[in-house]
This record gives C-alpha cells, structure tokens and sequence, in this order.
C-alpha cells in the first residue's frame, strides 16, 4: 500500500518538473524554506500553515460578522515559532501587521483578538504586556468541527463541508484530528 507521504512526494516532483519547464531556472527567485543559499543557509523565518488555511480564514470572518478576524489570525499564526504559542509584548506592531494602525488601531486589535478568544480559535492569558500578554492558537480544524458540532450562528454549511472537501483533497482527516474522547476539551461548550 502506498502511504500518504509517498502520494505527496510523487505529486510535488510532477510539479517541480512541470513548473521548471513553465519557468525554467528561476527557483533563486522563489521562496523556499528547504533550499540552501549561495552562502549555504537555508531561508529562514517561515512558519508551517495548514493548506486549508484560506477556508479557515474564510471561516472566521463570516462567524465574526463585520469586524474581519483573519488578519488578525494569520498574524498570530506568523509570530508563532511552529509551537502555537505567541507572547503578545508589542502589541502596536501586531496591530499595524494586523492591518490596524493610527489612534484605535490597538484598540481594534485588541477587540479583534477578544473575539478569536471568545470563538475559541485562541486562548489569552494576561502578564507582564496586561491583560493580552500571551495566546495560544488552538488547531483550528477542531475549533472548526466543535463550531459545527454546536451551530454556531455564522459558521455556514458551506462553508463547512467546503473545508471538509478541501482537506480530503489534501489528505487531511479534520476527525482524524479531533483528541481522545477522554481528554477534557478545553473548548467550552456553546
């Protein structure tokens, strides 16, 4: 039987060969964080993001109802150290990154990072920064799943098995994902 790992391989050296010959000696310009440099390091400063990433992200704006969160999300996701956990000590360049700036800009982030904490998709604690001085980002395919397990106003069906879809696609399993019943689940219940 082959695995999945060997699918992936397999499909990702048809589409190295394939784009090469669309773009033949251009991979100096791109951006890959497994190739050395002409001085022998590797590219540095990436995070790894789920392929399902921009239904998440999709996701959270429509359970938000005009107050956008995923700009405010995928900043987090990109000050993380692949661990999930991000120190929240700047928070006015957070909030620029985040797309807010100007007088309201850290008020508008902080509102928007409340509203991640309260649809679960982070937890804050506060510290020496104040009250948002620490986050951690749950994963959100089960925060996902638990919305809809819940029917949170806003999370649409479509939208739902859209990421469904999009992870059997990738061969991503959302319940596969979902941690041992007898876990409590730090997820409260809606």
């Amino acid at each position: 039987m082959i695995s999945k790992r060997e699918v992936s391989s397999a499909i990702a050296k048809k589409q190295l060969a394939l784009r090469e010959q669309l773009w033949p000696g251009m991979s100096g310009w791109l951006w890959d964080r497994t190739a050395r440099t002409q001085a022998g390091y590797k590219h540095i400063g990436f995070t790894t993001i789920p392929k399902t990433m921009p239904l998440i992200l999709k996701i959270m704006d429509e359970m938000s109802k005009n107050h956008p969160l995923s700009a405010t999300y995928l900043t987090l996701w990109c000050s993380t150290w692949d661990n999930c956990f991000v120190t929240l000590s700047k928070p006015r360049e957070m909030a620029f990154a985040s797309g807010f700036g100007g007088q309201r800009g850290g008020q508008t982030w902080a509102a928007r990072m409340k509203r991640l904490d309260e649809l679960h998709f982070i937890d804050i604690k506060p510290g020496d920064a104040g009250p948002l001085s620490h986050a951690l980002i749950w994963n959100p395919h089960i925060v996902i799943h638990h919305h809809h397990e819940h029917q949170t106003p806003g999370l649409t069906e479509a939208s739902y098995n859209a990421l469904l879809k999009w992870a059997i696609d990738i061969g991503a399993n959302i319940a596969g994902e979902l941690p041992p019943q007898a876990l409590k689940p730090p997820l409260a219940a809606e």
